[in-house]
């Protein structure tokens, strides 16, 4: 059976919800838009799974072509992103130190995100743009000290980010990476929410990045060295969790900066990361205006 997908869009300039199907989206907003304004209120109402099977027999109201895909969780309170997360990307880094005990983290800004189809940005302070290919988790229930045990009762869904990263801003100070990070329309998040039912749905996603056609990352969940259950767990112990809250959970190895050359992105590029299961989130790429 395939798993009802949620969106956020835009159409002519209005931002909107739905349910996507096959033939487009079914506009959710314009039925329950007084009740959840946003599907970040559907998220914390628990809801994601009956508005989109109540829409799964209606025609579609809004075409694929009439559309602007944008992040599907709109305005989250938090976005924390996990670093080096697979055990071939920690042994990328060539800096012979052994696994790490506890996962990298930093936080990103709503801004610095695009949705699906729309292009990432690369900015005029550098050309040195690379691609992050990862899967997302979004917080359905809030919770502080959450056990791992109960850890994937908080989360909601599931979706996809580029996490898009300006290399040589990561180093700009001493301990913090958050410039190289957090540039305007540098990553993406989407296409869409994807309700998560079962441990089985996540255990062993398979997970791959291709630039131009071509093969980049490729790796699969069940080789996390900070697994979900965890991260939840670990995060929840300095922060509240709430609903619509974003945990990006780690790239594979196969980075642009990591070849010999760095291959980083240019305009003209197209970067597909894509989990099964998921979908594919699609993005080209020009430079800041």
């Amino acid at each position: 059976m395939t798993l009802p997908r949620l969106a956020t869009y835009s159409v002519k300039g209005d931002t909107r919800y739905g349910a996507v199907l096959d033939g487009g989206i079914v506009d959710l907003s314009a039925r329950y838009g007084k009740e959840y304004p946003t599907l970040r209120e559907v998220i914390a109402a628990g809801k994601l799974v009956g508005l989109a099977e109540e829409a799964a027999g209606r025609a579609p109201d809004h075409a694929f072509s009439e559309i602007t895909w944008l992040p599907p969780v709109p305005a989250p309170e938090k976005i924390i992103c996990i670093g080096v997360n697979y055990p071939d990307r920690n042994a990328e880094y060539k800096d012979g130190q052994d696994a790490p005990k506890y996962p990298s983290m930093f936080m990103r800004s709503p801004r610095s995100f695009v949705g699906h189809d729309t292009p990432l940005v690369r900015p005029r302070a550098s050309a040195q743009l690379d691609y992050e290919g990862e899967i997302v988790l979004v917080i359905g229930k809030q919770g502080r000290h959450i056990s791992e045990s109960s850890a994937l009762d908080h989360i909601a869904a599931l979706t996809l980010c580029n996490e898009g990263s300006v290399r040589d801003w990561l180093r700009h100070a001493k301990f913090n990476v958050t410039q190289g990070k957090n540039f305007d329309s540098s990553g993406s998040l989407g296409p869409w929410l994807v309700p998560y039912t079962s441990e089985s749905q996540i255990a062993d996603i398979h997970l791959t990045t291709h630039v131009n056609g071509e093969l980049r990352q490729d790796d699969r969940t069940s080789r996390l060295m900070f697994p979900f259950r965890y991260l939840v767990n670990y995060i929840s112990t300095f922060a509240t969790l709430v609903p619509g809250d974003i945990i990006v959970t780690g790239t594979p190895t196969g980075a642009g900066a990591r070849f010999d050359p760095p291959r980083y992105l240019k305009p003209g590029d197209l970067v597909e990361v894509e989990a099964e299961g998921i979908g594919r989130l699609r993005n080209g790429v020009v430079d800041e205006a």
